[in-house]
């Protein structure tokens, strides 16, 4: 049966994304309000924000503004489908603080006086006397001389005051009195239904539910209702207690518990899971069979960005699978079973870019999506003798993730040849065990880098008119008057830049290679971004152009030579190395 009712919800999900391709290829001749089917047409786009504007030297800086198509749809349908584990109940962290065990030796002002209790009682002057009283059945304090006082269901804090003023009514002149309660009569309770840990437990009458609740364990987050608890007193209801009141109004009803009061738990009613865009999703009991969204909404609380709802669930008459917009929402039925999916499923108007280096004014503007970058530049200030406006990159989330993939692959592919490769004799496969050993070692500390996501959009004293993604990042070097030498290098360090120096001078002046340095590999970052490669004697055969001399602001990083003796990983290493190489700008030792 679980298995057929998992298929009917994988058909009916498969159903709505059959309509929502449907409707995504009618939807550019349209611009109407949302629809039952989920999709809605976007809103304007919003002007880009503007700020003072520095004509930018060396840079093409001339706008290339393009409207944006105000009927592009969002088409995001994501269906909860498939067998995943329902989220704990809503107020289940009611329980999980250890508080049963915590007690005030105080006593609570508020606190109703009953039978059994301990008071002090002090007369001096014409009279004297002391003695410790107990209130009887009736709800009295017999004080001599005076008679009965009744304090039956008084607050502590009156105690005093409403005994002095009968014993005073009986000793007019030249008497002082004091009254104190000592100690509060514990009474018995008893907790049942579905809790932990069902019994009778000791407390105070003035202690709340939730303590006794806590006494038992809690409620099971299974079988038991949050919102259905009964204290039963001579086996009538006096008071009904809802959980989801407290938890999101903290309003919880205060009774004095009396000895052999029952506190019943009832059992878990209709219920609904929350997951998504909202600040609670929890799975949520419904008071009664049915309930409109805009109760759910209320508990729940979904996320300022959630736009669209997706309910999946089952009728009288079949599966259920619908995707609305949030406002659609609060009208609608929600029943016993339903799964629903709070989605941001609205195409944002604009997008963050960030701005670093050497710039002017702000280091965040929000612009209109698909604003390229050259029209971003036009609004940003710049220091026409700081920055370096030739040499403008990017660093852009997706393709530092695709280079992190790139050389994750790589390294599996590195595992995979060296862990697996076939040993003809004893001594050859322990050669072999410590060679694995280094290339996991190499394998642990390459996995760690962190690409860059350089995008190289400068050269030539031209700059690429790419469109710009969310969260890019626009950099903006500074001039500078030197060049960094580091990896491979004995003394690495940074000197100022000599026009008639050569690749082998810079190395020289950072005293020259160490013993594992390759010279056959030298990097040299330019600071456009873009990484190539040289030979101390015959130039770049990376791009097969010759580089005469090192640029103001570029980075010399010599990679270390791989280790031969490791014969069958020696292509794949340095494969490796000089991915890292290009997308962190670092010299990782094999």
């Amino acid at each position: 049966m679980k298995r057929f009712f998992t298929l009917l919800l994988m058909l009916s999900c498969f159903t709505v994304q059959l309509q929502a391709q449907s409707l995504n290829s009618q939807v550019e001749s349209t611009n109407e309000s949302a629809t039952e089917s989920g999709f809605i047409p976007s809103t304007t786009v919003p002007q880009m924000q503007t700020g003072s504007v520095v004509q930018s030297q060396g840079v093409d800086v001339s706008r290339y503004m393009q409207s944006a198509n105000s009927n592009s749809v969002a088409p995001a349908y994501q269906a909860l489908s498939g067998e995943t584990l329902s989220p704990q109940p809503y107020g289940a962290s009611l329980f999980t603080g250890g508080y049963e065990a915590q007690r005030s030796d105080g006593i609570n002002p508020d606190y109703k006086i009953s039978p059994g209790d301990k008071v002090s009682i002090w007369l001096w002057g014409a009279v004297n006397f002391a003695e410790v009283l107990t209130v009887d059945n009736q709800g009295n304090l017999f004080v001599p001389e005076v008679g009965p006082v009744h304090v039956l269901d008084l607050p502590a804090g009156s105690l005093n005051k409403t005994v002095t003023d009968k014993i005073k009514a009986v000793y007019v002149n030249n008497v002082n009195v004091y009254v104190n309660l000592l100690n509060a009569t514990p009474v018995s309770v008893f907790v049942t239904g579905p809790v932990i840990r069902p019994g009778k437990y000791a407390g105070l009458a003035s202690d709340s539910v939730l303590s006794y609740l806590q006494r038992a364990g809690g409620i099971d987050p299974v079988r038991g209702s949050y919102r259905e608890i009964s204290l039963l007193r001579d086996d009538k209801v006096i008071l009904s207690f809802d959980l989801y009141h407290f938890l999101r109004d903290g309003k919880l009803a205060n009774v004095p518990f009396k000895d052999n009061d029952v506190l019943l738990v009832g059992q878990q009613g209709p219920s609904v899971v929350v997951d998504g865009a909202a600040r609670y999703p929890f799975t949520f009991e419904l008071k009664d069979k049915s309930s409109m969204g805009s109760e759910l909404s209320y508990y729940a609380r979904p996320l300022t960005k959630a736009s669209h709802v997706g309910i999946i669930g089952n009728r009288e008459d079949g599966p259920l699978s619908v995707y609305l917009p949030i406002r659609d929402f609060d009208s609608f039925s929600i029943q016993d079973g339903d799964r629903v999916l709070f989605n941001d499923d609205l195409r944002a108007d604009v997008i963050s870019i960030k701005v670093s280096g050497s710039y002017l004014g702000p280091s965040y503007y929000a612009v209109k999506r698909d604003t390229r970058l050259m029209e971003l530049l036009s609004y940003i200030q710049v220091d026409k003798e700081q920055a370096n406006l030739g040499s403008i990159y990017l660093r852009r989330k997706s393709v530092a993730a695709a280079q992190k993939r790139m050389i994750d692959e790589s390294l599996q592919r590195l595992e995979r040849s060296v862990f697996t490769a076939p040993t003809s004799s004893t001594g050859e496969a322990g050669i072999r065990a410590e060679e694995a050993k280094l290339v996991a070692n190499f394998v642990q500390r390459a996995r760690q880098i962190k690409p860059l996501g350089k995008v190289v959009v400068s050269g030539d004293g031209n700059t690429a008119n790419i469109r710009l993604e969310e969260g890019d990042e626009v950099v903006i070097p500074q001039k500078s008057d030197l060049v960094n030498i580091a990896g491979e290098v004995l003394l690495p360090q940074a000197v100022v830049h000599n026009p008639s120096a050569s690749i082998s001078d810079y190395i020289v002046w950072a005293g020259g290679f160490t013993e594992r340095a390759e010279p056959d590999r030298i990097a040299v970052v330019h600071a456009n971004g873009l990484t190539t490669f040289m030979d101390i004697g015959e130039g770049s055969w990376y791009s097969g152009t010759q580089l005469k001399q090192i640029s103001p602001g570029d980075e010399i990083i010599v990679l270390p030579k791989v280790d031969t003796k490791v014969l069958q990983a020696v292509k794949d290493i340095t494969q490796i190395v000089y991915q890292i190489a290009v997308a962190a700008n670092v010299a990782l030792k094999d």
